[in-house]
């Protein structure tokens, strides 16, 4: 995470943001490189928004880094996203402590290599005791497979006698989903100008206020990620009323 000026003083820092990380395949294929080029281009657009986010007072930062669907690309590109996902896990330790970062994950962990699952567990627990931005990074993750997942588990505190499913509301439903111990983001970036959530967040995104950048995630950086947040300083957020 490189060193640059401090981030602006906004009045109305979103408390938690949420990236939809799109764009390193064209980004890529725009200058006639193979796709894992831009994937390993993006890591520095994460080194520079995790140290933008923390400048800036956000509290959480979730990066959507690999979805569900994303297992059904060719075994070569996930093996190679794997190894990348390691790697950084690994070799940002030093860096995520010295900005004061902590890590967690959300998704369906156990999908993840034995090797990936495990250097992710070392690498929580190494910034386990920081006090700054928390960075969830959404791996194997997907919106409606988490929400089904929750409906299982009230199911089973129904069957067990825990939850009275007259007692069912949003805040008990919410104890249920991966996001438990995060406020929902009150902001979403979604690079590269596509238009849809792609099963991110499905359930905690209800009153998440949008800011879509045509800006390809390799070439992301702390100017993409300032413009964003004054965007959300602007907004009235209502939810619902008037």
């Amino acid at each position: 995470m490189p060193n640059h000026p401090k981030a602006p003083k906004f009045k109305n820092v979103p408390r938690h943001v949420a990236i939809i990380m799109d764009g390193n395949g064209r980004w890529a294929k725009q200058r006639g490189l193979p796709r894992i080029e831009g994937h390993r281009k993006g890591v520095e657009s994460v080194r520079a928004t995790v140290e933008a986010a923390g400048e800036t007072g956000v509290e959480f930062l979730t990066l959507y880094a690999f979805s569900v669907e994303n297992w059904n690309r060719p075994k070569a590109e996930v093996d190679t996203l794997m190894r990348l996902l390691q790697q950084f896990l690994r070799d940002e330790i030093a860096e995520l402590n010295k900005h004061n970062v902590r890590l967690q994950a959300i998704g369906r962990l156990a999908d993840l290599p034995a090797s990936v699952g495990g250097q992710l567990h070392e690498t929580i627990l190494a910034t386990s005791r920081n006090t700054g931005l928390t960075l969830i990074l959404a791996l194997s993750y997907s919106g409606r497979i988490e929400i089904i997942e929750a409906v299982q588990s009230v199911i089973r505190e129904i069957q067990l006698g825990h939850i009275d499913p007259a007692q069912i509301d949003e805040t008990v439903f919410s104890r249920h989903l991966y996001t438990r111990y995060y406020p929902d983001p009150d902001l979403l970036i979604r690079t590269s100008g596509e238009m849809r959530l792609s099963n991110f967040l499905l359930w905690q995104l209800s009153y998440t206020e949008l800011f879509v950048t045509p800006t390809l995630w390799p070439d992301f950086r702390k100017p993409d990620f300032y413009e964003a947040v004054r965007s959300y300083e602007s907004r009235n957020r209502r939810y619902g009323r008037i």
